[in-house]
């Protein structure tokens, strides 16, 4: 191993982020010096402006450990946010631990569209089913504050981070323990909402194995729904449909290879108005939306 690669040692920040990045590339990660220096930030303190202004500060024992340590992780592909606890989403940074689905960047253009469907509705209701770590009903909490925002998930881990992230950011959203639409809480809520949301799991069960290895931290239960990856969005659908105010929406998150066909079914069933997919930044057809 050369000098850059070798371990983390009491440096300073500019010969850090050298090693950082060169071991970070060693283990096959492409964005290395953007998580390079963010782990920098983490473990210093200091911005991404900062760390050029002040290249020649030294590490202290405290920052190499806690560098080294995470790189470790990371080394062996446990996701960035896992490693520091932390994923930033739509402005908010939200707590994450292992056994709940770290949220992904892509997922900020579902509430994007949750909250332009929403722009001429006031003191709206929206309710997140599977809510994971808080994400999306956090993220339309806090752009909305007149709205009142309820969220569940079956996964009794993810309802505690959800709360605790709720309660972190001072954001009112009321979670509960659901399995989808079965506790009565939950059900209540999608009768009252004008939004039902929800990140499903999506993936079908052929994609088990070939998957990024950080996939492999995430819970396979928030991530595979069957053959074709969408029995959870069906289960969904139909407990939904007839809970829906008349003209209430259902937004959806799917796989791009399983969202037009999904999309189709809704479209088919009479209790559907209208059923439509849109595309993700980069052209994916994956954001499904139904209304009643």
């Amino acid at each position: 191993m050369t000098d850059e690669g070798s371990a983390i040692t009491a440096s300073d920040v500019a010969t850090a982020a050298t090693r950082l990045r060169v071991r970070l590339t060693n283990a096959g990660i492409e964005s290395a010096a953007a998580e390079a220096a963010w782990l920098l930030e983490a473990a210093t303190g200091l911005t991404r402006a900062e760390q050029v202004l002040e290249r020649d500060r030294p590490l202290d024992e405290d920052e190499v450990g806690r560098l080294e340590a995470w790189l470790r992780r990371r080394e062996a592909r446990e996701p960035l946010q896992l490693v520091l606890g932390m994923a930033p989403f739509h402005g908010l940074e939200l707590q994450v631990r292992p056994g709940v689905l770290v949220p992904r960047p892509e997922t900020e253009s579902l509430v994007e569209r949750v909250l332009a469907s929403l722009r001429f509705v006031a003191a709206p209701r929206v309710h997140d089913v599977g809510t994971g770590s808080g994400a999306i009903a956090l993220a339309i909490a806090a752009a909305r504050p007149d709205a009142i925002v309820t969220a569940s998930d079956v996964d009794a881990t993810a309802v505690l981070v959800a709360r605790a992230n709720a309660a972190a950011l001072g954001l009112p959203v009321t979670v509960w323990a659901s399995d989808l639409l079965a506790a009565p809480e939950a059900a209540a809520a999608v009768a009252a909402a004008h939004v039902v949301v929800a990140n499903p799991p999506y993936l079908p069960e052929g994609d088990r194995g070939r998957l990024p290895p950080e996939v492999a931290f995430d819970p396979p239960e928030a991530l595979f729904a069957g053959a074709d990856g969408l029995a959870v969005a069906r289960a969904l659908a139909r407990q939904a449909a007839p809970l829906l105010r008349p003209g209430g929406m259902l937004w959806l998150e799917l796989d791009p290879r399983n969202a037009e066909a999904f999309a189709d079914e809704l479209a088919a069933a009479a209790v559907w108005r209208e059923a439509r997919v849109e595309a993700d930044l980069n052209g994916r057809r994956r954001f499904v939306m139904a209304r009643r």
